[in-house]
């Protein structure tokens, strides 16, 4: 099992170093979440974890481009209020307009999975990942859909990959295997 977890973290890092996020460059700044992500896989505490990654969802969800940042604070009021057909409508035309802004993708799988779609909500966490490797939220989100379908290995080695990017996320916590920090370097 160790070494599984090993071979997992190193195909993790070479992902990460070689795969620079597509969306990244267009709808924000590119060269502030690379050194935030450098200081999230490093932060010594859940609190400084936190807060790298409050500031990490902020470039998210405030993409550089007025109509998409619009149309995104759209699509967070009506989930907010409990609005998921509404939203669903709202993050169709963000994905058809924008295919290239991976927090389009990811709040609508966020929105598949909460109206248990799950297979909607898998192809769009691909998609996400494809967009941006390092979406921490968009591996937790996938290993919770697979925890919910039976899928406990594939839950694990995507909580593993979650966990090489942002070392403190709650969701370690489903899995007891990972009680010891095996996700530090």
């Amino acid at each position: 099992m160790r070494s599984m977890i090993g071979l997992i973290r190193a195909l993790l890092v070479l992902l990460l170093v070689a795969a620079p996020p597509a969306f990244a460059a267009k709808y924000t700044d590119s060269a502030a979440l690379d050194e935030l992500f450098a200081q999230l896989r490093v932060a010594q505490s859940a609190a400084e974890a936190d807060d790298i990654s409050r500031q990490i969802w902020s470039y998210w969800f405030a993409p550089d481009e007025p109509k998409l940042a619009a149309r995104m604070s759209l699509a967070g009021a009506a989930l907010d209020s409990g609005q998921l057909a509404a939203c669903l409508e709202i993050l169709d035309a963000v994905v058809a307009e924008y295919p290239d802004y991976s927090e389009g993708w990811n709040q609508r799988a966020t929105v598949y999975y909460m109206l248990d779609n799950f297979a909607a909500s898998l192809a769009d966490i691909d998609k996400v990942l494809a967009l941006e490797p390092r979406h921490y939220g968009a591996l937790s989100g996938r290993v919770l859909i697979y925890l919910r379908q039976g899928k406990h290995l594939e839950a694990l080695k995507d909580m593993v990959a979650a966990l090489a990017i942002h070392p403190y996320l709650s969701e370690r916590q489903l899995f007891p295997e990972l009680a010891q920090n095996v996700t530090r370097t």
